[in-house]
């Protein structure tokens, strides 16, 4: 395979930010964050997986307290 001119080269890079530029003032790459906000508002799905995880975190939180309940009790005695 021939290698290629580094002007050859450097005009291949410059066609494709000239594109990618291209795509930016068309709307094209203006993805972000934003876009995704309200996505699944009054999904049931989602409640339920939200629900779901609310009762895990919960799950973790009681038994955090019972172990730290435990090495109270032992540092009193």
């Amino acid at each position: 395979m021939a290698e290629l001119s580094l002007e050859k080269r450097l005009a291949a890079v410059e066609m494709q930010v000239a594109n990618i530029l291209a795509q930016e003032k068309n709307g094209a790459a203006k993805k972000d964050w934003r876009r995704t906000i309200g996505m699944f508002t009054n999904d049931p799905q989602m409640r339920e997986l939200f629900a779901e995880a609310q009762r895990i975190r919960e799950a973790d939180r009681k038994k955090a307290r019972r172990k730290q309940g435990n090495k109270r009790l032992k540092a009193r005695s």
